[in-house]
């Protein structure tokens, strides 16, 4: 059963500037998937073109902490966007620098993404690429069943230190670092999706929408629709959040012209004194 969250009620944001519902097939995902690539890798090229085109503008910067197999950053550079992102797996950072020539992508972990930024950019400088400029964090996080498994998601499943609660935990401190390295009025999208495995399904949607919630205001929920679900998915969507946007400064009043002092009333002249006549 799909257990999308609900759509933000109206409010300061305008309403999500995504699709309500975008489609996918089985055959392109199949046909777009990177050697090495497993089969819950799910990024397509298309439903990266829309929310890139829709959330940013040529020339500003996309930023994925997850990069994996570098679809966003690929994407992102063939629509004129600056491209930068953060990997764990060094196989996959010379895969992206390969495949993406434009694209930056740091070798890293996500879990400590404004330290790596802070690190590779101290002076945050008003320069192209700079992270204060990053206008859209779009992104998948590896994903983890709810039973418990033993491989740890966020470690590209290499130890066996898994835990769904902690899991969460952590997937919660990469959005509040996400919340603060976007710039303000920009979007974080994020590509996540229920699973059905062993009997018992993964709410990962609710899960990460619940986490994003707390350090950003949501915007919408994008439907991903397939024709055959790859893998044990069941439900997919983009979680479209936003940093609130910097508030204008108020305009100072007016200062009220200053009043004319009142003309003090001229004095009456003083009457003559009247002399009687000598009798």
């Amino acid at each position: 059963m799909k257990t999308l969250p609900a759509a933000p009620r109206a409010g300061t944001l305008a309403p999500s500037p995504l699709a309500d519902r975008l489609t996918a097939t089985h055959a392109s995902f199949v046909a777009a998937r990177p050697p090495g690539a497993e089969e819950d890798v799910h990024m397509i090229g298309e439903i990266v073109d829309h929310v890139i085109e829709r959330c940013s503008r040529p020339g500003e910067l996309v930023f994925d902490p997850f990069a994996g197999f570098g679809t966003t950053l690929g994407r992102a550079a063939a629509l004129g966007r600056a491209a930068l992102g953060i990997e764990l797996l060094p196989e996959r950072v010379a895969h992206v620098r390969e495949r993406v020539p434009g694209a930056r992508v740091i070798e890293g972990d996500a879990r400590e993404l404004t330290r790596i930024l802070d690190r590779e950019r101290p002076d945050r400088a008003a320069a192209p690429g700079a992270v204060s400029e990053i206008a859209l964090v779009l992104t998948s996080p590896p994903y983890m069943t709810a039973e418990d498994h033993e491989a740890d998601p966020l470690t590209a499943y290499e130890q066996d230190t898994g835990d769904y609660a902690r899991y969460l935990a952590e997937l919660g401190l990469v959005a509040a670092q996400c919340a603060r390295v976007v710039a303000p009025g920009g979007f974080v999208v994020w590509n996540v999706a229920d699973i059905h495995h062993g009997g018992r399904t993964t709410h990962l949607i609710r899960d990460c929408a619940r986490e994003l919630a707390r350090h950003l205001t949501p915007v919408g929920v994008t439907e991903i629709t397939w024709d055959r679900y790859p893998h044990d998915l069941v439900a997919d969507a983009l979680l479209v959040f936003q940093r609130e946007p910097a508030a204008e400064p108020e305009a100072e009043p007016e200062a009220e012209p200053e009043a004319e002092p009142e003309a003090e009333p001229e004095a009456e002249p003083e009457a003559e004194p009247v002399v009687a006549p000598a009798g």
